[in-house]
């Protein structure tokens, strides 16, 4: 497949996962439908928005804006099922899913752009988590990526397995489906046995 298109396709995934946890975070607020609507596109377009920035580059919203198709799915969606209870498991799944993308499409990115290692495993985690800060942030909610379930290392592995693999001429598919792997499971893992990176104590 080319790169090209591989990116693209990871993007449109991760966008639709991410626009709907947005969305579904949002209306669990009880913001309204234009508060849905923004924080569905904060969350699944700002991850890409400052990876693309700090490689020079613009927005993939700007590129291709089919990008907007899944943001407005994910509010229609949210907006037909017209509930507003806490997001559950099943949307802490599609988050996962997205992590997964978000990582690997995005060091996939940093690749076809010639970034360093290192650069490139910065650039994943932060076309990964920037959205899902960004949604806490803007909803008022203690942001999930400082206090609990390993999200930025889970992404952070993943992305160096990434490039480790392709730096070793693995095929992309192996890549990207070992990478994506790591992610989902260090994230599942870490929210069943609750898992998150040390803490100072208060006292």
């Amino acid at each position: 497949m080319d790169l090209d298109l591989l990116v693209f396709a990871l993007d449109l995934i991760s966008t639709f996962a991410f626009a709907l946890v947005g969305a579904r975070v949002a209306a669990s607020k009880g913001l309204d439908f234009g508060g849905i609507l923004l924080i569905a596109a904060v969350a699944s377009l700002s991850g890409g928005t400052f990876r693309n920035v700090f490689m020079g580059e613009q927005p993939p919203w700007v590129l291709s804006p089919w990008l907007f198709a899944p943001v407005v799915g994910a509010f229609i969606i949210t907006i037909a099922l017209g509930k507003t209870q806490n997001v559950g498991r099943f949307v802490l799944s599609l988050d996962t899913l997205g992590l997964a993308v978000a990582t690997v499409s995005s060091a996939q990115f940093a690749l076809t752009n010639n970034a360093p290692f290192a650069a490139a495993a910065v650039l994943s985690l932060t076309g990964a988590v920037a959205g899902g800060l960004f949604r806490d942030i803007m909803c008022q909610t203690e942001p999930v990526l400082l206090h609990r379930e390993t999200i930025g290392t889970a992404c952070l592995s993943g992305a160096l397995v990434y490039l480790a693999l392709d730096a070793m001429e693995f095929e992309t598919a192996i890549s990207v489906s070992v990478a994506g792997l790591i992610v989902v499971l260090v994230r599942e893992i870490s929210i069943k046995y609750n898992w998150h990176l040390p803490k100072l104590s208060k006292n």
